[in-house]
């Protein structure tokens, strides 16, 4: 049967070349779909090494339930293992699978074009290289292309079909149609370094690995910031570990060589890690320290929040300036963990109706199991709502929740310095202000800090406490102590532009934004590459039309005024939606029409 005969099933005999991790697992998953597999390895040794794993693979996946015995059988009769690369003239599809050398792809490349049939498609599973590149070392470019699958195979649906400008739409519609017949999900990506995941992914793993290096906060705040602020899967670091300190650098060099955009400039301590041999989980060492090379287990992480033995004050009642969603939800935080909160708004009656909507939210939370009717009258009752600041004068801590304006702020601050007793500390929740800019209306800078929960409050886990120059060492000690008391989890840093979480993530975001106004990819294969390929539980345009493109702006041009990085300049899609008033799901529109949904 020829490909032209079947394209509903493309390529029915596959052969892998290089049948390391990668390859064996695309091996594996080829011959699970049917197909006949070449596999070949560069000798006589290495192939029966792979052969062995293939066959340990196989029977793990028996173990673990995903195919029976009877299945395991069928799939290893259809792999041959051989080291002879003319094996592959047999193929409809060859995959390269080798080490990421550009000169060694382009040599294997070479030699298949003389020896494959001229209808063969030759395919890199290259992650960071130029796949017009390695197409040049042939004859046949219009049917070379990128196969990018993800590790490990067997779980990830994401493969990126990726064009240069020679393939043909025929090849790049085969693959496509191979790709969703293994039971994965293609995405078409044009040639460039990284493609779509790796392109955002590995940016914002960089500005990870630099903040760590500039010791602006640990490597488990860092971590956990983006685990609990963002819901991914892995923080930063540990994943850079997973991936392997080397295999990032490589990307990124590959990234910075053609876009010489400084942010895709490895970190120099990358390049540390890689000439000390601490290349991350697989050599027992990395940003963190493993119990043995192949470990997954850290041994030097720390488990919690410990931090400086510094004494903090005591913390019982609770003030909370604002009205909105934030300020509710902020002194819902306190008032379940047993603090009596005064929530003070401009008048009585939008303090009542910010009680109010407090009280919905704790039915919700009852409706939901997570509460008891004591506990939501308990909660409730703890929260007196104030029409006057004035009310705030003898509490321990005023946490202000009110609109993202420095003026604005800056006024509170001022009044609240003149109102509060001596002592008390004083917080704002900015997500993008200069903290000290607050501090700096009052005259008590030392008791000022920063307290960035995250919204909804009552169900995010993070919150970001944030020093300034002037804040004394048992105002943090309090405020970090007091989010582990309300049963959150502080992570501290300096007062920069995005703290850690949004200085990480609207840079990321900011990238995608790029990527579609320069038609390199989708709205939609975006944001599957990124949930399939990362495991983020949104796609960027999904979170910039639920974040709103008016707030990601903001916070775009903030860090960008603050770290003039050309990179960092807000994507002009993005100031032209805005100036158009597509501002997300609040609007119906943003990159995608929501008012059709």
């Amino acid at each position: 049967m020829t490909r032209s005969q079947d394209m509903e099933r493309p390529f029915p005999t596959v052969a892998v070349v290089g049948l390391g991790t990668m390859g064996t697992g695309v091996a594996v998953a080829v011959a699970r779909s049917g197909r006949r597999v070449i596999g070949i390895e560069a000798t006589e040794d290495s192939a029966a090494r792979a052969l062995a794993r293939i066959e340990e693979a196989t029977a793990h996946a028996v173990d673990r339930e995903r195919i029976t015995a009877a299945e395991r059988t069928a799939l290893l009769a259809r792999i041959t293992v051989g080291h002879a690369l003319t094996a592959a003239a047999e193929a409809d599809l060859v995959i390269e699978e080798v080490p990421e050398q550009l000169e060694l792809k382009r040599e294997v490349f070479a030699e298949l074009d003389r020896i494959c049939p001229e209808g063969t498609v030759l395919a890199t599973g290259t992650t960071a290289l130029s796949v017009t590149r390695i197409a040049a070392a042939t004859a046949r470019p219009e049917r070379v292309l990128g196969l990018h699958f993800f590790n490990p195979v067997h779980t990830m649906k994401l493969v990126e079909v990726v064009r240069t400008v020679l393939t043909s739409p025929q090849t790049a519609e085969d693959a496509a149609a191979f790709a969703r017949d293994l039971g994965k999900e293609p995405v078409a990506a044009g040639d460039r370094a990284g493609f779509v995941v790796n392109g955002l992914l590995f940016a914002y793993l960089n500005q990870a690995a630099a903040m760590y290096e500039s010791k602006y906060a640990s490597r488990e705040d860092i971590d956990a910031a983006m685990r609990l602020g963002c819901g991914l899967p892995m923080g930063p670091l540990a994943l850079l570990d997973l991936i392997g300190v080397d295999t990032a650098r490589t990307v990124l060099e590959a990234m910075y060589e053609q876009s010489r955009d400084k942010l895709h400039a490895p970190a120099p301590i990358l390049g540390q890690l890689v000439s000390a041999g601490l290349l991350g989980r697989k050599s027992g060492r990395g940003f963190y320290t493993y119990e043995a090379p192949g470990s997954s287990r850290a041994v030097d992480a720390a488990t919690g929040p410990a931090r400086a033995k510094v004494p903090g004050r005591a913390v019982h009642t609770v003030g909370v300036c604002g009205s909105g969603t934030m300020a509710t939800g902020i002194a819902e935080v306190f008032a379940k963990a047993g603090h009596p909160v005064l929530l003070a708004a401009r008048s009585q009656e939008k303090a009542d109706r910010a009680k109010a909507q407090l009280a919905r939210s704790l039915e919700r939370s009852v409706t939901k199991g997570r509460l008891s009717g004591d506990q939501r009258d308990a909660a409730l009752a703890l929260v007196t709502p104030v029409g006057q600041y004035s009310e705030l004068a003898e509490v321990d801590l005023v946490v202000e929740a009110v609109a993202e304006d420095l003026a604005v702020k800056r006024e509170l601050f001022a009044i609240l310095d003149k109102i509060v007793r001596p002592g008390a500390v004083l917080a704002t929740t900015t997500s993008s202000l200069p903290v000290i800019s607050c501090a700096t209306a009052t005259s008590r800078p030392q008791d000022v800090i920063g307290m960035h929960f995250f919204n909804p409050a009552p169900a995010m886990k993070l919150v970001e406490v944030v020093s300034t120059v002037l804040t004394a060492p048992d105002v943090t000690a309090t405020v970090l102590e007091l989010t582990a008391k309300v049963r959150k989890h502080p992570v501290e840093c300096g007062d920069r532009a995005g703290f850690i979480v949004n200085a990480l993530l609207f840079p990321y975001l900011n990238d995608a934004v790029r990527m579609l106004q320069e038609h390199y990819a989708t709205v939609d294969d975006i944001d599957t590459a990124m949930k399939l390929g990362c495991g983020y539980p949104m796609g960027p345009f999904e979170l910039l039309d639920v974040v709103g493109l008016d707030v990601s702006l903001t916070i775009e041009q903030v860090l960008h005024q603050e770290f003039r990085e050309p990179g960092l300049a807000a994507a002009p899609l993005l100031e032209h939606l805005v100036a158009a008033g597509c501002l997300g799901r609040k609007t119906g529109r943003g990159f995608r029409d929501h008012a059709r949904r």
